[in-house]
């Protein structure tokens, strides 16, 4: 297959990877307050196969993507902060292509230390990490978490974080692999297996209960998140990896002890570039200092995105995935 210099994935309609297609895509010029970058790394986030299968909403066709790094080439009236030549990474819509043009606002400089595919694997799940831990309710040194998935795009830097920030870490995996690596996080303990989650972690704890949960599971997973907490505790559920969630009823938080649920999206947290600048400037800084690292499980090219889509469903994958052009 001979590919053309510039091209897109493109969903036409809803369905499985192989809706996925190919299509040339000429670079769209910038307009004011906006970027044009040649892309050299894509990252892969679960919330695209929720995108491509229609369970989040998106007008046809799109292309899907939400973040990428690559090399500014033009820039629209008005953008100040970047210049054509600079490294960037960048939160946006449409970013399976090899070009991306898209605001300025959403973009931020990398350090030369970061390398475009570290950032294209940590930027949007370490600030997702960075949301989770410390804006919607400030971990605490001391806590006990309770993280689903610690080894995947988010979890493996959500583990190493929130041990940073002082906290025990129990882990819930799906292998004995995961768990070793789970446990190389910074996980004190680690579940294996979906079984009698609550009641495990009840007998971690003494029976009181964890303080917060991080659950990126969804359907199977919900119920035993709710079952783990503490009185008071908090259930954030930022995931759906095995579906959505069933409806819970406000009843169900009363009865286990004045529960708080919530369900943050991103983009709700960096809504203004003062915000974004923040949160990768946090991000940036932690991996400056080795608390967290880039953890790229694999690697497809650009085309092969649907491929990528199946290892991910199929939970085969670890840590971060990246489509290169």
């Amino acid at each position: 297959m001979t590919l053309p210099n510039a091209y897109a994935l493109r969903v036409h309609q809803t369905g499985g990877p192989e809706v996925l297609t190919l299509e040339a895509a000429a670079p769209r010029a910038p307009g004011p307050g906006e970027v044009l970058v040649r892309q050299t790394a894509v990252g892969v986030n679960f919330i695209d196969t929720y995108h491509r299968t229609g369970l989040y909403k998106m007008p046809l066709p799109f292309v899907p993507g939400t973040e990428g790094a690559g090399v500014i080439e033009e820039v629209g009236e008005g953008v100040t902060h970047v210049e054509p030549g600079d490294r960037v990474a960048y939160t946006g819509r449409g970013t399976y292509a090899t070009h991306y043009t898209g605001p300025a606002a959403g973009v931020v400089p990398l350090p030369a230390s970061i390398s475009d595919e570290e950032a294209a694997a940590v930027l949007l799940k370490g600030m997702t990490a960075w949301m989770l831990l410390e804006e919607i309710r400030p971990l605490q040194a001391g806590e006990t978490a309770l993280i689903w998935a610690p080894t995947g795009g988010v979890g493996s830097l959500l583990t190493p974080w929130a041990k940073r920030l002082g906290a025990r870490v129990i882990a819930v995996t799906s292998s004995a692999a995961k768990a070793e690596r789970a446990k190389a996080l910074g996980a004190s303990d680690v579940i294996v297996g979906y079984d009698d989650v609550a009641r495990q972690v009840r007998a971690l704890t003494g029976g009181k209960g964890v303080d917060v949960v991080y659950d990126s599971v969804g359907k199977i997973s919900a119920e035993a998140s709710l079952s783990s907490l503490r009185p008071r505790g908090w259930f954030i559920t930022y995931g759906n990896a095995s579906g959505p969630a069933d409806p819970i009823p406000p009843g169900r938080l009363a009865a286990g002890g004045s529960l708080v649920m919530t369900r943050p999206t991103l983009f709700n947290f960096t809504d203004t570039p003062e915000a974004l600048a923040r949160a990768s400037k946090r991000l940036f800084g932690l991996i400056g200092t080795g608390v967290l690292s880039a953890d790229i499980g694999q690697q497809f090219a650009l085309k092969d995105a649907g491929e990528a889509h199946r290892a991910l469903e199929s939970g085969k994958t670890s840590g971060a995935t990246l489509l290169i052009p």
